[in-house]
């Protein structure tokens, strides 16, 4: 498949428009459509479906969403130089494609999108794990999202898909599978990317779950966890002893040994944590 629609090859896009990848904006384009149309049917079945995209840059998931049969899609891209090559794809895509042209950190996509929602994008490395948290964290469960769909560093997705025990095993795995089903679905190679990162990237694929996997209050988790993982060296009992004077008590109450360090800890374990801090 060397073309999914009739618009010009991502790269005379890019050429035409003048679009060097910027280095501050975190930008790496990925050129090959046939690997962009394999990342948008990671979404599953599109048909009845608003999709979210952050960071389109030239377009080219952009495109493998509508041709996979996208409802709507909402691109929401901070640099102005991409806009003019979004608005082809839009024309080419009638009432099909939103561009809004901002920070995606400051701007509220809910306005322009009809659920289901599901999000897809190739994250620039600079704000993709802040955007992350922020979809992992919203003040009410289920999210307005039922799935994310994204590309990471490779280290980045190893972090959210780590399990107890494993060096990558930390804050954004709790977070992640707390809620969510996650899954690493594609790996690509730097070489795949213009420029090419000094990194291998990979695509990580989230499904909310209806409700979290064990009770526990989010604010008082992450608290947790927070304190656990910023000095994870540390046995438990010396990094957590700011969140309750019986922190030994309550950490062996919920199945922890006090000398037990964060990373070896399950994500059952760190909620009863948490309903035992919460329950003061």
């Amino acid at each position: 498949m060397s073309a999914i629609d009739s618009l010009p090859p991502l790269r005379e896009v890019i050429n035409s428009h003048g679009l060097t990848a910027r280095k501050s904006l975190g930008q790496n384009f990925l050129l090959d459509l046939n690997l962009t149309a394999k990342i948008a049917r990671n979404l599953g079945d599109l048909g009845g479906c608003d999709v979210l995209e952050i960071g389109p840059g030239p377009g080219g998931l952009t495109r493998g969403l509508l041709a996979e049969g996208a409802r709507r899609v909402l691109a929401i891209e901070k640099d102005s130089r991409c806009i003019p090559a979004l608005e082809q794809i839009a024309a080419a895509y009638p009432g099909r494609l939103t561009v809004i042209e901002g920070d995606a950190l400051e701007t509220d996509p809910l306005a322009h999108l009809q659920k289901p929602i599901r999000i897809a994008a190739n994250l620039p490395y600079n704000i993709g794990t802040e955007l992350l948290v922020r979809w992992l964290t919203p003040p009410d469960w289920p999210p307005f999202w039922e799935s994310l769909t994204l590309m990471f560093q490779r280290e980045v997705a190893e972090r959210i898909v780590a399990k107890p025990g494993s060096k990558a095993f930390g804050r954004l795995a709790i977070l992640a599978q707390w809620r969510a089903e996650a899954e690493i679905v594609m790996s690509l190679p730097a070489e795949a990317f213009t420029p090419p990162p000094k990194v291998k990237s990979a695509v990580v694929h989230l499904t909310a779950l209806p409700a979290p996997r064990f009770e526990a209050d989010a604010k008082t988790l992450e608290r947790v966890v927070a304190r656990a993982f910023n000095q994870r060296r540390k046995m438990l009992r010396a990094a957590l002893k700011g969140l309750a004077p019986d922190i030994e008590d309550r950490l062996i109450a919920s199945g922890i040994q006090p000398t037990d360090r964060a990373e070896t800890v399950d994500l059952e374990r760190f909620c009863a944590l948490a309903r035992s801090v919460a329950a003061g």
